[in-house]
């Protein structure tokens, strides 16, 4: 069987980032039909269908590790290539892509990013997605690094605790009058409106559970932005759980009350990277490490 080509490699991690052969061609310089047959000679290579020839475009099973390979030997070959160049040349970018949750994203993650050395050519890809299903990045190659619910390393990763985000039940004090006059009862909680990020987004309903020891099925509004679900529960539409760093400047002010004061939700938060020695690694670890060691609980 022949060698795998950097290459078709390449244009494997092309295709899958830009979601198609056209715009894999264009980031790349060349014609479609050079990515299209790029990919055909990787897939006859391998002998199993690589890509998913769909709207966006998604690797196979079998796609999956090559294109983690993929991904990883482009950062070291550019980090080899600035090594050997010397500090003053000059260079092609060197793209991180890192999977962050929501909420992480909206308060302490980007001060991480700040707090990294500048570096010529070092730019950052971030993706947003859940907690409890961003380490599905990792696995597939799509990304480098996490931050994660899952304390499991995924298969030639590294995991490292960062703390937890604490969580604080908030709602209007008209809100919390109307629907909790008499504490969060499950009656109260199965009837109250409640405002969540999205589907995928499970902390009201922990919460729930925490509190009255079942699942209930409150009626629900999905708001998937950060500031949007914030105004939601501001302006009366529901109660949610809102991170304590974005929940003080509401609670300060009066525009909201904590519906459970003493009682909260902390949600464990992990940082996982691909197993490799890599000096962009080893500084985004140390930054992210850093920032939320000061932030997290």
């Amino acid at each position: 069987m022949d060698g795998l080509d950097s290459a078709q490699l390449r244009t494997l991690a092309a295709v899958v980032a830009e979601g198609s052969f056209d715009a894999a061609a264009r980031l790349l310089h060349v014609t479609p039909s050079a990515v299209s047959q790029r990919i055909k000679a990787l897939e006859e290579i391998v002998g199993q269908v690589l890509v998913r020839r769909a709207r966006p475009c998604v690797a196979t099973d079998a796609g999956r590790p090559l294109l983690r390979l993929a991904g990883q030997l482009a950062l070291l070959e550019r980090e080899a290539l600035a090594d050997a160049r010397g500090p003053l040349a000059g260079g092609g970018l060197t793209r991180v892509a890192v999977v962050v949750n929501a909420d992480s994203l909206a308060t302490w993650f980007p001060a991480a990013l700040a707090r990294l050395p500048q570096r010529a050519g070092l730019s950052f890809d971030l993706r947003q997605d859940d907690q409890d299903h961003t380490a599905e990045l990792l696995r597939d190659g799509s990304v480098t690094a996490a931050v994660t619910a899952q304390r499991e390393a995924v298969q030639g990763c590294r995991v490292l605790g960062l703390g937890a985000m604490r969580y604080r039940a908030l709602a209007t004090p008209e809100f919390a009058a109307s629907h909790f006059g008499e504490g969060l009862t499950a009656s109260a909680l199965a009837g109250a409106p409640l405002i969540v990020f999205d589907r995928k987004d499970r902390v009201q309903h922990r919460f729930i559970r925490v509190v009255t020891g079942r699942p209930l099925d409150p009626p629900v509004h999905y708001v998937p932005s950060v500031p949007a679900f914030s105004a939601a529960i501001r302006l009366g539409l529901g109660w949610g759980l809102v991170p304590e760093q974005i929940a003080a400047a509401d609670l300060g002010g009066g525009r909201c009350v904590d519906l459970a004061p003493g009682r909260h939700l902390d949600v464990p938060l992990y940082w996982q990277h691909w197993r490799l020695e890599s000096d962009v690694l080893n500084a985004l670890t140390a930054a992210v490490r850093a920032v939320a060691t000061e932030t997290l609980r």
